[in-house]
């Protein structure tokens, strides 16, 4: 009859040995300690280790037990832990390295770390999907139109556009503005950033939120730091181009490599790539100008937003100013290169879709035709469901 394996050997595998020391206890206390230590192949002293335990405690002394030390000659003296207690209530922020640097601490890191995990200081750090959840409830307590946030997407880097855009000479550059609180956005269309294209953009959407009745001195555009939202600095200390255009309302911009700070802009360029230009296949300019109006109205009118309570842009506003009219989530998108004056200046249609008609060709006729019936499909959809409401 051949023992089982060593028992050292074994221990250092299990998980919990508590069975197999069991085991060993009761072949003792039928056999005795040095039949059961050449048996279960161990030592006597671990034998008779096990079983006085296993007498003075029952089966919780089977139990494997911590090996600390019961005292640490080199422990923090209590002031010291105090104080490291203090720092880090006052400066949750820091971690332990920093806050020894900072204040000359005389411990290591891990020991700051131990001491902030007695006290529960020591607190998980949130996720990035987290913390974006926080600022959303921040947000939902924001008023209508109190920011804009602006920005570009390079559409290059799309595999399934870039073939069709150089096919059809389709623009490389996407403008977004999104309203934060409800989450309402506006496109537009370039070649190319411009100062001339982002000054067209803004003022196109200026002009169409005063027809609808929104207070532009109330309304803050946000954009980063690019080129194009900055503009030049004239000699009485305003800017020209994009702040320009933006007239009665103000404009901030981010500090540089803040990207967090255009987060409900940069979600919708992510969406907008999934659900549009990986999906759709374009034929003409004309058709890649409808189908962008289409699904900028389907994401404002009908698509729920699950970080908004499941709601779209339009039942937002709805919901919080009844008064407002549906032609606020109608400004249609435009091809901006043909907005601008050959003079340096941009104009501005008072029709969105008189633009789109300027920008077909010959060929693009049957297009035309077919956006044509679709817009206006749209809008007699979106008359019957304002009149419902």
């Amino acid at each position: 009859m051949t023992g089982p394996p060593p028992y050292f050997d074994l221990i250092r595998e299990m998980k919990n040995p508590y069975a197999y020391r069991l085991a060993m206890v009761d072949y003792a206390r039928q056999h005795g300690i040095k039949a059961a230590a050449r048996v279960f192949q161990t030592t006597v002293p671990t034998v008779r280790k096990w079983l006085s335990r296993y007498q003075q405690h029952g089966p919780s002394g089977l139990i494997e037990q911590s090996r600390a030390p019961h005292r640490q000659p080199r422990q923090t003296p209590p002031q010291i832990e105090q104080r490291v207690v203090a720092l880090r209530r006052q400066l949750p922020t820091f971690g332990a390295r920093r806050l020894i640097g900072e204040f000359d601490l005389p411990l290591g890191h891990s020991a700051l770390e131990r001491i902030w995990r007695a006290h529960g200081l020591m607190k998980k750090r949130r996720k990035k999907y987290q913390r974006k959840q926080d600022l959303a409830a921040v947000k939902s307590s924001w008023r209508l139109f109190q920011q804009i946030s602006a920005d570009t997407k390079d559409l290059v880097d799309i595999p399934r556009y870039w073939p069709q855009a150089h096919r059809l000479r389709l623009p490389w550059v996407q403008y977004t503005a999104r309203e934060v609180r409800s989450g309402l956005q506006f496109l537009a269309y370039a070649s190319r950033r411009s100062a001339g294209a982002s000054a067209a953009f803004a003022h196109r959407i200026q002009m169409h939120l005063e027809r609808c009745g929104i207070e532009l001195k109330h309304l803050i555009w946000q954009t980063d730091n690019g080129s194009e939202f900055i503009g030049e600095l004239q000699p009485d200390g305003s800017r020209s181009g994009f702040p320009s255009a933006l007239g009665d309302s103000s404009h901030v911009r981010i500090p540089p490599a803040a990207h967090t700070y255009q987060s409900d802009v940069e979600t919708v360029h992510r969406l907008i790539e999934d659900e549009f230009f990986d999906l759709e296949t374009f034929h003409s300019r004309s058709d890649f100008l409808a189908k962008a109006a289409l699904y900028q109205l389907y994401f404002n009118l009908a698509r729920p937003n699950s970080h908004k309570q499941g709601l779209s842009p339009w039942q937002i506003i709805h919901h919080l100013e009844p008064c407002r009219p549906l032609r606020l989530c109608l400004l249609a998108p435009v091809f901006l290169d043909h907005q601008l004056d050959p003079q340096g200046g941009y104009l501005v249609p008072r029709h969105p879709y008189k633009a789109a008609r300027m920008v077909v060709g010959p060929s693009d006729s049957m297009g035309t035709r077919r956006r044509s019936r679709t817009v206006l499909a749209c809008r007699r959809s979106l008359r019957r469901n304002q009149r419902r409401t």
